[in-house]
């Protein structure tokens, strides 16, 4: 027992400095001074040449280059140039079995660069691009992460202005779907195939607010394209984006209805107030004719019936018909003034020409008698007992109640209160319907 105590102290002694030995060769290793040799190592002139594409599963076949997007941001939308901005975060990554090297027992996980020249790179370009640039505040937002295994991680943060043709029949009920298209430029199919990431390729910023769009979903696909040259690889996104109604409802579609139902105002306003009748149609068509053109000044001019258009042009042409309607009325209104001047005349005419007849019958011969009696006696009974029994014509009631109205303008202008707000409610009706619908069927 005396013995084994001694042994067993100094075991420990020793496991203990091999301890501390260790501790001390671990702590005097400059993980950075290795990162440098390593890439020096696997980088170094004539290790590696950028120009030659790697080998693809096995060492045949195409490179495979697996592709992740982060929408960080969505700008802008623009109608009248058929174009949008979005801010991503582009990712690629690819096996390239040259830049294996030794990660010192898992220390190293991997190793980082900013020269993304220095290795080979896919020539990827975005085919619906019209302006682009890389984000340099306050250094390159670039980097490119070289794993143990030879993967390759390439990040970078990039803003777009891509085109996106659209289809305006429905506006401003419609959606629009905006592409985002990513494709080789010089290797064909055969050298570079590009493939979504698995699991989530694509992610999209939380609490994104767009001013007057709704990003309701976004959907992934392949679009390779066959040409003269060859087939190439191509990856696209489509951002489905629905309109927001609310803003056209209340900049649009109530200030329309609004200046609609003031044109009717006239049709309650005396005939005779010709000036009020005439400055209130002429202003509200002037003032319909400016929203008009200033809702069509935001679009792009294109060859079909927008929904937009047909809403303002059926308002524009009540307006019109309001203002028409007074023409009308002002006619009416003298066209009866002429004819009760006309009966007035032949009401004195009449009253002249009986009173020539009375003053001629007291002129003739007082033996002179006329038998007017016999006359009346001599009537048929069965005539007299038909009119006795003859009833008046039933009249519409419609009829009935226009006839308490003199005159014509009063007539058209009782009428127009009615016909104006029926009919364009049952416009309405039909407009809302159809182009809802419309946009229902769409969907599906």
């Amino acid at each position: 027992m005396d013995i084994s105590r001694p042994s067993c102290a100094i075991l420990l002694l020793v496991a203990f400095c091999l301890l501390h030995l260790a501790t001390c060769m671990n702590a005097k290793i400059n993980f950075r001074e290795k990162e440098k040799q390593i890439l020096d190592q696997i980088l170094g002139p004539g290790r590696y040449d950028a120009r030659i594409r790697p080998s693809g599963i096995n060492g045949t076949g195409p490179a495979v280059v697996n592709i992740n997007l982060f929408v960080r941001s969505i700008t802008t939308i623009s109608d009248i140039k058929m174009e949008y901005s979005v801010q991503l975060t582009f990712r690629e990554q690819w096996l390239d079995e040259r830049l294996k090297f030794n990660n010192l027992g898992g220390r190293l996980k991997y190793l980082t660069l900013t020269e993304a020249n220095r290795v080979w790179m896919p020539d990827l370009f975005f085919s619906n691009e019209k302006e682009g640039h890389f984000h340099n505040i306050i250094m390159p937002n670039v980097y490119i992460r070289i794993f143990p295994n030879g993967n390759v991680l390439y990040s970078i943060r990039i803003s777009l202005t891509l085109s996106c043709p659209m289809n305006l029949k429905l506006y401003p009920l419609d959606k629009q779907t905006c592409s985002l298209r990513m494709a080789s430029y010089g290797w064909t199919t055969d050298d570079l195939v590009f493939l979504w990431k698995e699991g989530d390729p694509v992610q999209v910023v939380k609490n994104l607010h767009l001013p007057r769009f709704t990003l309701e979903k976004f959907l992934t696909d392949y679009c390779n394209s066959k040409t003269n040259t060859g087939e190439y690889s191509c990856l696209k996104v489509d951002l489905l984006f629905k309109r927001e109604f609310s803003y056209y409802l209340i900049q649009i579609y109530i200030p329309c209805c609004m200046l609609v139902i003031v044109s009717w105002v006239s049709f309650w306003l005396d005939q005779g107030a010709v000036p009020a009748r005439v400055s209130l149609g002429v202003t509200t068509l002037l003032t319909m004719a400016t929203q008009s053109s200033g809702i069509n000044a935001s679009l792009p001019p294109v060859s079909y019936t927008k929904a937009i258009d047909v809403w303002t042009g059926v308002c524009l042409t009540f307006v019109f018909g309001a203002l028409l309607e007074f023409a009308l009325v002002n006619y009416a209104s003298r066209s009866d003034m002429h004819r009760e001047n006309m009966k007035k005349t032949r009401r004195e005419m009449e009253a002249a020409a009986s009173m020539d007849a009375a003053s001629d019958l007291l002129d003739t011969d007082s033996n002179t008698t006329f038998a007017m009696k016999p006359l009346v006696r001599g009537a048929d009974p069965k005539i007299r007992q038909c009119e006795i029994h003859m009833s008046p014509p039933r009249k519409n009631c419609c009829r009935l109640w226009i006839s308490k109205f003199p005159t014509r303008s009063k007539r058209i202008d009782v009428i127009s209160r009615i016909t104006f707000p029926l009919v364009f409610a049952l416009f309405n009706v039909i407009y809302w319907s159809t182009y809802l619908f419309r946009d229902e069927e769409e969907e599906k």
